[in-house]
């Protein structure tokens, strides 16, 4: 085989420059947004809020895809993981939004998600601990019912409206969390909660909630560009 010639040699290092400018372009325009996909539980209340999160930052740097199918644990995260392989299009983040209730498998969902690539706001025992948290901290156990009372006196309290009820499935709700409660403080008191355990069995982490993970991210998407 004969040598290349110097411009033969020339035009290929130019080609070789150019490959590697053009490949150096398409990772920065596809890392101009970051898309989420966030598939819930609840059919209305966790993709009511953050909906509602996401449209009052008005993000440039959002793309998301948010998903309320009615299942629990498991069976959520095997549908999460369904959805993602039947989409064309390619997501940043997957994330699964449930709550521990009275579900038996619920450390199996975590795993199983850990597995997929998928991240998990996952509260113990409601979504409603992740609502209380913007008005008070609360380190001990409780239902879902008895969150949904807490919250109520809160807001009657601030509100001066003895007859407020929590609606599970209200859109404006989050627009009151704002004007009556403390987003940022919501994430300290989750902060502080999730630092009380340091094993896996998270079925026990009671009270507990991750929401704040994900509310992190859709505050600040822009660390997550590359």
């Amino acid at each position: 085989m004969g040598l290349i010639s110097k411009s033969k040699l020339a035009e290929i290092k130019k080609i070789q420059r150019e490959e590697k400018s053009r490949k150096k372009r398409k990772v920065k325009v596809r890392h101009e947004k970051v898309s989420f996909l966030i598939v819930c539980e609840g059919k209305c209340t966790e993709p009511n809020y953050f909906n509602s999160f996401i449209d009052n930052r008005n993000s440039k740097v959002i793309e998301s895809k948010i998903i309320g199918k009615g299942y629990n644990t498991v069976s959520l995260i095997k549908e999460t993981i369904k959805i993602v392989k039947k989409s064309f299009k390619e997501y940043d983040r997957l994330w699964a939004v449930f709550d521990k209730d009275d579900f038996e498998n619920f450390n199996d969902a975590i795993k199983l998600a850990k597995k997929n690539n998928i991240y998990c706001a996952w509260s113990n025992e409601s979504f409603e601990l992740w609502y209380y948290l913007y008005f008070q901290y609360l380190d001990t156990g409780i239902s879902r019912q008895e969150y949904i009372k807490k919250i109520e006196r809160e807001i009657q309290s601030k509100t001066g409206n003895s007859s407020f009820k929590y609606k599970k499935n209200d859109k404006d709700f989050y627009a009151i969390l704002q004007k009556y409660g403390n987003e940022e403080q919501a994430i300290i008191n989750a902060e502080k909660l999730q630092n009380l355990y340091h094993d896996k069995d998270y079925a026990s982490h009671k009270p507990c909630t991750h929401v704040s993970n994900l509310v992190k991210e859709l505050k600040n998407p822009s660390s997550l560009l590359e």
